[in-house]
């Protein structure tokens, strides 16, 4: 516990520790950092951070953040617009992406079916994916959400929404370990589950086989 002496400066630190895994510490640190620092150099930070807030959007396409209406991904010439990644979050496209293996575009859900926590179906982007399949462009459907239970309850929500469209259904090959999040999967192991992936049928068929 510490005893400040500006409640503005308090006040700051407070603000700071709202930031996840952010504690007080280290929130007074970075707070004493920014009052050593040149005035434009902290408002220069300011106006980053509410730049940022103020014009970033989700692209109209895929759902992922953007500085304009269609993501420089889906603007892409060279992207193979008849392969979607599906993934759970921003963070997920940022992971695939840093393992250079993957070519296609992306399809951000926002967040994953979960009772528990309060979300379903409705509560994600589902509608215009299904939307995207049913016009025939698409090829395939590549499920990368986490391999936890209510990453693999997803999957299957969404194999049931769309097998009855003429389009490949496939996963990651189970080099992400179960219970793993994409962001915390290393680029390689990552890579080869992209490259190494399986249709979801025959994964889904094998694994109620084994059980």
């Amino acid at each position: 516990m510490y005893t400040y002496s500006s409640k503005l400066l308090e006040e700051a630190v407070d603000e700071f520790a709202l930031l996840p895994g952010i504690g007080k510490k280290t929130a007074l640190r970075l707070v004493l950092h920014l009052l050593k620092q040149e005035d434009k150099n902290v408002e220069h930070f300011g106006h980053t951070i509410l730049r940022m807030k103020e014009e970033i959007v989700s692209c109209k396409v895929c759902h992922n953040i953007s500085d304009s209406e269609i993501c420089h991904i889906c603007s892409d010439p060279y992207r193979d617009k008849k392969t979607i990644c599906v993934v759970e979050s921003i963070r997920d496209v940022m992971s695939i992406e840093n393992t250079q293996q993957y070519t296609g575009v992306y399809h951000v859900l926002g967040g994953i079916i979960s009772p528990m926590d309060g979300i379903g179906p409705a509560d994600l982007t589902l509608e215009s994916l299904e939307n995207k399949v049913k016009t025939g462009a698409c090829k395939e459907v590549i499920l990368a959400l986490s391999t936890t239970m209510e990453g693999d309850t997803t999957n299957f929500y969404i194999y049931r929404r769309l097998h009855v469209y003429p389009v490949e259904i496939s996963t990651l090959a189970r080099g992400v370990a179960i219970g793993d999040d994409l962001e915390y999967a290393d680029e390689v192991t990552l890579g080869r589950s992209l490259l190494n992936r399986t249709s979801f049928e025959e994964t889904f068929k094998n694994s109620n086989h084994g059980t």
